[in-house]
């Protein structure tokens, strides 16, 4: 199940699964989500827009029971893993919480003062622990990213993958039955396609 709590166009994701023909519906219906087998959580936009909406639309409390209490598989996208975090530095409001990191801004020195914000375009990662995501891809896999603000993880173990923008940054994180990723998969092709083949088979 897509969580569809108004943050961003879900239709690039809802395509790309039907491109790999995984079953889904794309919903904010808490009683949809209590039968959800496994959850997609997108987003782009603002850190407490988002937490503001799961709260508005009454999605907190059944979120928690599904996802540390039954253990359902979840991936965040985007916004969407920056709401797993504590908080984040673009606003005020808690997040999830459920990965041990705070979600904070690029911040460049002067000599790299000509990168710029957002980070936006194609980019390698490197894989930093064994994670069921990137299961039959190779080291030279390249993701779609539009980006101002990264997970800063404080348990490095929940790192499962890297990219570089001016310095190494986390661009997955996975946590027992928890997954987030930094890139869009449904924007990169036959990569981000592999990905979500992975976390449909989790």
């Amino acid at each position: 199940m897509i969580i569809n709590y108004g943050v961003g166009n879900l239709g690039s994701i809802e395509n790309m699964l039907k491109k790999i023909g995984v079953d889904f519906c794309s919903s904010s219906d808490v009683s949809e989500l209590k039968r959800a087998d496994k959850l997609i959580l997108p987003g782009v936009g603002s850190f407490d827009a988002g937490m503001k909406n799961i709260k508005a639309l009454g999605l907190l409390d059944i979120l928690n029971k599904k996802v540390l209490g039954e253990k359902t598989p979840i991936l965040g996208i985007c916004l969407g893993m920056q709401l797993l975090t504590a908080g984040s530095e673009e606003g005020i409001l808690p997040g999830l919480g459920w990965i041990d990191a705070r979600t904070v801004k690029f911040k460049f020195s002067m000599a790299q003062k000509q990168l710029k914000i957002p980070h936006m375009g194609w980019n390698n990662i490197s894989y930093s622990k064994e994670c069921v995501l990137f299961k039959e891809l190779c080291p030279e896999s390249r993701f779609y990213f539009v980006h101002s603000y990264h997970v800063l993880c404080s348990d490095k173990n929940q790192v499962a993958a890297t990219a570089n923008y001016g310095y190494e940054f986390a661009c997955a994180v996975n946590k027992g039955n928890i997954f987030g990723v930094q890139f869009h998969p449904e924007k990169s092709h036959r990569f981000g396609m592999q990905v979500l083949k992975n976390f449909s088979g989790v």
